[in-house]
């Protein structure tokens, strides 16, 4: 199954971009058509010890949509027993069976309409579905993705931005701070193991990256170090700041209370989301497990 052009944009996408990007401060949260599409994977690149990059196009990428920093497609796997079960096509959006299929989420890492590619960054940890396929799937294998079923837009006003996220959060992270206004100013906080772990990141001159060791035999999701840090953060006096943060949900609690509570931050102005949690395998608040 290919994706399909859908009959008019009755979404209206480059309007609500357009109001979106005029307003000076508060997110819009913009909804996308969603389509099912087979992709075909290209190539992969080991980006560091615990990340791996997937590269996949073919004809089933034309049409996609890609507006805003924080996008993800969901990836569609064969049930334990080998059936492959996908949702219908219903004019824009999609119907999906029941039970739900076995599906995880990624962030669009890079989407180049000229290349006809799309990158997705994959965390590699012993006995997850996905980090075990994407270690030997090899090029021309077939792979179904439904999405991205829209994106936040956050628009240029703000003074300040704080991001903040562990390693599944880290192709999130950087593609928002590839694509900051050059005057942004801000801080970028990203809990790994080491500094195996840590990748070059581009960014504005004005926002800082900090890196957060959990330390040697610390598991993921089992340290307070990224909420100890961003913390310490202080962005200068009367600053409208935006926060973004993505990791393990139990872990990210105290983040949200201080982004409430000591920021002042309102719902708008904020965009906080577990994308896993200790111990759930498929577990989904929003964008769902890595």
């Amino acid at each position: 199954m290919t994706a399909r052009t859908s009959r008019g944009d009755r979404w209206d996408v480059a309007s609500k971009l357009a109001a979106a990007a005029a307003r000076d401060t508060g997110h819009t949260r913009i909804p996308y058509p969603i389509l099912l599409r087979e992709l075909e994977v290209l190539r992969s690149e080991q980006l560091n010890r615990s990340l791996l990059r997937l590269t996949l196009g073919g004809p089933g990428l034309a049409g996609f949509r890609s507006h805003c920093a924080d996008e993800h497609v969901k990836l569609i796997f064969p049930d334990d027993d080998g059936v492959l079960r996908l949702p219908e096509q219903d004019d824009d959006m999609l119907r999906w069976p029941r039970p739900f299929p076995v599906t995880r989420e990624y962030t669009v890492r890079r989407f180049d309409p000229d290349a006809g590619e799309l990158d997705l960054d994959f965390v590699l940890h012993d006995g997850g579905l996905a980090s075990e396929w994407v270690r030997t799937v090899e090029p021309g294998t077939r792979i179904h993705a439904a999405g991205p079923p829209g994106a936040i837009f956050v628009p240029d006003g703000y003074d300040f931005r704080l991001l903040a996220g562990d390693l599944t959060a880290l192709p999130a992270i950087a593609r928002i701070l590839e694509r900051l206004p050059a005057d942004a100013r801000g801080v970028a906080v990203v809990e790994v193991a080491d500094d195996g772990e840590q990748l070059e990141l581009t960014a504005p001159a004005g926002v800082e990256v900090r890196w957060v060791h959990r330390g040697p035999g610390v598991a993921p999701g089992a340290s307070d170090a990224l909420a100890n840090a961003v913390a310490q953060v202080r962005p200068p006096s009367g600053a409208r700041v935006y926060a973004w943060v993505g990791g393990e949900a139990t872990s990210i609690k105290p983040i949200r209370r201080f982004l409430r509570d000591e920021l002042g931050l309102g719902a708008d102005d904020q965009d906080v989301t577990g994308y896993w949690k200790r111990g759930i395998a498929n577990f989904d608040e929003d964008h769902g497990a890595r």
